[in-house]
């Protein structure tokens, strides 16, 4: 859309506006789930892992709840990978990684490089990097490490930041992006 002199209207104004109305609308706990509402009542997830190999593309809610079993599916993906424990994924952290993958109009599914990490796991992870918080959201199950190969992290970053809906952390010498639902906040570079 170009800019019509009678209107003072832009593409810009109108997506601007389009995407503020949205996420005011979406009477869910969490911003993200706003983003998800406009390709009908369906929210998928597609990611893969380089470290076992697996794949999971689900749709997990479907007409207005989750789905019990693709859930599951996504919680045992999600698992610490090095001593394969699982806990339940926090759904609002599923909204923010499938809200913001939609938003970047991605086909290529997340890799994930680390979702729920046991208390072991991170704590040999701190002793490596002073990058690891000692209460990491890894460890509820409400963080995930994730990068696209056809975005970079900026553009990545960007999409999860506009969700409002949690931390989003920028790594960008590593090429990845932290997801995670607790408070509105972002760093990196």
């Amino acid at each position: 859309m170009t800019k019509s002199p009678s209107s003072g209207l832009t593409r810009r104004g109108v997506l601007t506006a389009f995407a503020a109305t949205a996420v005011a609308a979406a009477p869910s706990y969490s911003n993200a789930a706003g983003f998800l509402r406009g390709g009908g009542d369906v929210r998928r997830l597609k990611m893969y892992s380089g470290r076992t190999g697996e794949r999971i593309d689900t749709i997990y809610w479907i007409d207005g709840g989750y789905v019990g079993e693709a859930l599951h599916e996504i919680n045992v993906f999600m698992r610490d990978w090095r001593n394969g424990k699982a806990i339940n994924i926090d759904v609002r952290n599923v909204d923010i990684m499938a809200a913001s993958l939609r938003l970047l109009d991605a086909s290529e599914p997340y890799m994930l490089l680390s979702g729920y990490r046991s208390p072991e796991t991170n704590a040999m992870l701190r002793s490596r990097s002073s990058g690891v918080a000692r209460n990491s959201l890894h460890m509820k199950g409400q963080a995930a490490d994730l990068r696209l190969e056809s975005r970079t992290t900026a553009q990545m970053a960007r999409a999860a930041r506009s969700c409002a809906a949690g931390g989003v952390g920028r790594y960008s010498g590593s090429n990845f992006v932290h997801m995670d639902c607790g408070p509105v906040r972002s760093w990196g570079g």
